[in-house]
């Protein structure tokens, strides 16, 4: 789910007490490589950290553009109506460069060693749902005083103000059922940890988000996604383990797949910063790649459901998924072949269930399966670009010696890279992608529907498939760079990526796209 955010890229500085101007050249650091926000941790009763809200508001000072917050503030120890004032007044001087990350207070026995009041963890969330109606009538200007009796936190005719210079948006840390409802309902973000919510968790945490923002009358895509990262450059592998390239795609793929639009990198190393900064100007323009890039569905979807309507057709498998009230279709597979190698069996593969005619779908719920689509569409348009290039070559506009240069940016940000390194990046994204589906989609419908279990491990069997025929991809590639090889050579091996790709992105559309809406994306 893409909810269609402008990306943000930040820091998460740790504000330690020993060394506060180092702290702020980070901060300082994080503005002049371009990145957008720096935030801190707030643990009042920690001595070893400085102060949060001071720490802002100097950090504020010392810059110019970007953005602070607090990640996240310690709602028990900061009562609402002071802290809806410090936020507002940092936000005025600062001519709107101030968010507010806040938690319910998870150090339950220091917020009480400290003073503050000892509640259970349920207690800490009705009091944070009353401490965001009450920040909120603060910064409104107009209304009388404020009345509002709750069971943590009473105002009695508070006066507002002041008015923040613009919306400032709560962004509330969140990972259980129902910190996560509160989210969907009251929050302006949602803002968890990697190390805490993994890529594999997100699309549950996002479903139940979207669930209660609906409830409440909301659109899911009014809570910005937010997500505080770490990693290593020097990694070999794994989930923001390697060099800047991996870092795009992984972060592209979240973008695209789980609406996740602000990153926010927690490291204190100005090298990491620097690098992140890159990072950030590849995933944006890998994004809006995507996001730009034309697709077939719509023409695809009013033809074929023009020509179903009239024949009074059901749906069979290989034909475009159609039934009643469900207009999401699947794009069909090329109807002819490239290559004389076929390695997928497409007669063996089995069907799930069948649809039912009288089911209707929302809206929201069709969103799901249109998205695997758009994905979809996305690694298609970028396949037709390797093949461009790939014939580049083969007519000599394109010599081989620019598919041997090397150059260190993301493949999939520019329009002019060299093939190789166009070729290696292709190969990846379709195996994070891969990736994501085994670690997370694929589980979750093996449990919501059992019907579904062959067709998902058959999809599985086919992605081992195709990281073979993407490592002949790669051999080929390096056979025409050292001279082992020709240009038939790899144009063979595309032609086999072609065919067996965009046949199993058929396939997992005819069979995925209607479960996606009846039972969600996890």
């Amino acid at each position: 789910m893409d909810y269609g955010h402008e990306l943000v890229f930040g820091t998460f500085l740790t504000p330690a007490v020993d060394n506060p101007d180092r702290v702020i050249a980070l901060a300082q650091l994080t503005e002049q490589v371009g990145l957008d926000l720096v935030s801190f941790q707030d643990h009042p009763y920690q001595p070893r950290l400085m102060d949060a809200w001071t720490l802002l508001a100097v950090v504020a000072a010392q810059t110019q553009r970007i953005k602070v917050t607090t990640n996240v503030a310690n709602l028990p120890l900061r009562h609402p109506v002071v802290l809806a004032r410090s936020v507002a007044t940092l936000d005025l001087i600062t001519g709107g460069r101030v968010e507010l990350g806040l938690g319910a207070g998870g150090f339950l026995d220091a917020v009480a060693a400290n003073g503050g009041p000892r509640l259970t963890a349920g207690q800490s969330i009705t009091a944070l749902e009353e401490a965001i109606a009450i920040m909120r009538e603060v910064w409104t200007p107009t209304g009388g005083g404020i009345r509002l009796a709750g069971k943590h936190y009473t105002v009695a005719g508070a006066k507002r103000g002041p008015e923040p210079a613009h919306e400032v948006s709560i962004w509330l840390g969140a990972y259980k059922p129902r910190m996560l409802a509160v989210t969907g309902r009251l929050a302006d973000g949602w803002l968890p940890s990697s190390g805490y919510a993994g890529p594999d968790q997100l699309t549950a945490m996002n479903k139940q988000i979207d669930e209660a923002a609906l409830e409440a009358g909301r659109e899911p895509s009014a809570v910005r996604r937010l997500y505080n990262i770490s990693g290593r450059f020097d990694g070999n592998g794994g989930f923001l383990q390697g060099p800047e390239e991996l870092w795009i795609d992984q972060l592209t793929e979240l973008t695209l797949a789980e609406g996740m639009s602000t990153y926010i990198l927690a490291s204190d190393n100005p090298d990491d910063i620097r690098r992140f900064a890159e990072v950030a100007a590849g995933v944006r323009e890998a994004v809006d790649t995507a996001r730009h890039q034309p697709t077939n569905s719509t023409a695809t979807s009013h033809s074929t459901e023009t020509a179903a309507e009239s024949a009074g057709a059901a749906a069979v498998p290989g034909s475009p998924v159609q039934v009643s009230g469900f207009s999401v279709v699947a794009t069909p597979p090329p109807s002819v072949k490239r290559s004389a190698v076929q390695l997928l069996d497409e007669s063996a593969r089995p069907t799930g269930p069948a649809l039912d005619p009288a089911r209707s779908y929302t809206p929201y719920q069709l969103q799901s399966g249109q998205h695997l689509i758009d994905v979809h569409d996305h690694l298609r348009a970028e396949l037709e670009q390797v093949r461009d290039l790939v014939e580049q070559v083969a007519a000599g506009t394109l010599g081989v010696g620019a598919a041997r240069s090397a150059i260190n940016t993301m493949t999939m940000r520019q329009n002019n890279w060299t093939l190789g390194t166009y070729c290696e990046s292709y190969c990846r994204l379709v195996t994070t992608h891969h990736s994501i589906e085994d670690a997370s989609l694929f589980p979750h419908l093996r449990r919501a529907d059992p019907e579904l279990v062959p067709v998902v491990d058959r999809l599985q069997e086919e992605h081992k498939i195709i990281h073979d025929v993407l490592e002949g991809v790669d051999k080929a590639l390096v056979a025409l760079v050292d001279g082992s090889g020709n240009i038939d050579g790899l144009r063979a091996a595309v032609d086999l990526l072609d065919d067996t790709l965009l046949s199993h992105l058929s396939y997992e559309e005819r069979e995925l796209v209607e479960p996606l809406a009846r039972l969600g994306v996890f």
